[in-house]
């Protein structure tokens, strides 16, 4: 992982370039004030402050020089500003004139953000470090983009090299970290305890076979929270197989899990005062003679009986089983994260994840959590007069929904297996970006994250 806490440290007079932060509303004055060598540098540059324009400017020394750096609103500075920034300059020491970067030191971190594991020759990145008076912020914006490349980690490495038994690997070694108890259900244990999970990845090879992962942390006094995790390695779209094209990103079905661990991580490294249960259903969803059908009935853990309709809707039936465990615990709340459903990205693109909630007061708080910390969300509703879309004939319940409002019918099935007042949410998130934005390259992408962090954050404050 790319050390992040290397590239922001506090201000303690070092040497440091200038970087002059302007925006198109100030650009004129700032330029009047300016002597006639850099208003000629900024001229032949084409320099006029608009967003992610970069100017290199001329000092007073022979060897000296510092930068002009445009963005949208000079006077509050956004996560992203400042992310062509630190892709684009050379290797040194950088500090802002006449602004504080806030936020957007997340996004000066993550500009910096690579994934080259599988490059035979990657070419090295010197740091772009970024010093700060407000070094009361750098722990939280250090944490924030360390979650987010968990996610874009996991999310980008090749199904063969991140499955149901490397998902494993990974829970462990962060468990280990924060001496919290881990427990794998596999097996036999898990065809009888958690049948729908069994029945989606029983096809896999025997390295990549089906498990729950269930991980236990924090005082047993403390307020009960569950996060669950679509954990699919890779989506074949079993017997009802997936188009090539609509196969060809599927090593990113668990970026669920992804989020799911990478929110678990912030909540302990936070030291947030609660007793976190984290459960991530781990498989593969392959094509074998043994593989899941259309048209089979599995009893599920709480007792539903679901008729499958479709395979390639497998995601929802193994949230059902590790849902159902979440809830016998009686936590105040769950949280689910999965890659569900191309019908919310149909709706709602790539960019803006879908969220449901049972409780308009966890709605709305999760709305505010997601607009202070710059990752938005949009709420769709658990629309009731759909559910029958989901009837069987001969089953309590069908796993999809037909053609129509996929994201809806996807998530009125989840909750058939969430408790009875018991708050829950669940975000439909895409865990992908089809191509590349300042800070954000192409590929595994936290969407979603860091608005439940913010909302968790102000509801179990640490005192």
């Amino acid at each position: 992982m790319t050390n992040f806490r290397n590239l922001i440290q506090p201000d303690k007079s070092q040497d440091a370039i200038d970087v002059f932060i302007v925006d198109s509303a100030s650009f004129d004055d700032w330029l009047t004030a300016q002597p006639d060598a850099v208003r000629g540098a900024v001229k032949a540059q084409k320099f006029a402050g608009k967003p992610n324009e970069i100017a290199i400017l001329p000092g007073e020394k022979t060897d000296g020089w510092s930068v002009a750096a445009g963005v949208k609103n000079a006077g509050e500075l956004d996560i992203w500003c400042l992310s062509k920034l630190s892709e684009s300059l050379a290797e040194g020491q950088y500090r802002l004139t006449g602004a504080q970067a806030g936020a957007a030191m997340l996004g000066w971190m993550l500009g910096q953000y690579r994934f080259d594991e599988y490059k035979s020759d990657p070419k090295p990145q010197g740091a772009r470090i970024l010093i700060t008076q407000q070094a009361a912020k750098i722990d939280e914006q250090v944490a924030l983009a360390e979650g987010s490349a968990i996610v874009r980690d996991l999310v980008n490495r090749p199904a063969a090299d991140c499955g149901p038994q490397h998902l494993e690997e990974e829970i462990r070694a962060i468990a280990k970290a924060y001496n919290a108890e881990f427990t794998v259900i596999n097996g036999e244990n898990l065809e009888r305890e958690y049948p729908l999970i069994h029945a989606v990845g029983k096809a896999a090879a025997r390295d990549y076979a089906p498990r729950l992962l269930e991980m236990t942390w924090g005082d047993e006094r403390h307020p009960k929270i569950a996060i669950v995790g679509k954990g699919v390695s890779f989506d074949s779209g079993g017997l009802n197989i997936k188009s090539n094209a609509g196969m060809r990103i599927m090593k990113k079905d668990m970026g669920g899990a992804a989020h799911a661990l990478a929110l678990a991580d912030l909540i302990m490294k936070s030291h947030l005062p609660v007793r976190l249960h984290l459960l991530v259903a781990a498989v593969e969803n392959c094509v074998a003679g043994n593989a899941l059908r259309p048209g089979d009935i599995v009893t599920s853990r709480s007792g539903i009986s679901v008729e499958i309709d479709n395979t390639d809707a497998e995601g929802r039936l193994i949230l059902a089983d590790a849902i159902s465990k979440a809830g016998e615990a009686e936590p105040e709340l769950i949280i689910d994260y999965a890659t569900l459903t191309g019908a919310a990205r149909v709706a709602l693109g790539p960019d803006l994840p879908a969220m449901f909630a049972n409780d308009d007061a966890l709605a709305n708080g999760l709305m505010q959590g997601a607009e202070e910390m710059g990752d938005p969300l949009w709420r769709l509703p658990l629309w009731r007069d759909y559910e029958d879309m989901l009837a069987s004939d001969i089953a309590d319940t069908a796993n999809a929904g037909g053609g129509f409002a996929g994201a809806v019918t996807a998530a009125l099935f989840l909750q058939k297996f969430v408790p009875e007042n018991t708050a829950w949410a669940h975000f439909d998130t895409y865990a992908w970006r089809p191509s590349a934005k300042p800070g954000r390259p192409k590929g595994g992408e936290a969407l979603g994250l860091r608005a439940v962090f913010g909302y968790l954050a102000q509801t179990y404050p640490v005192r």
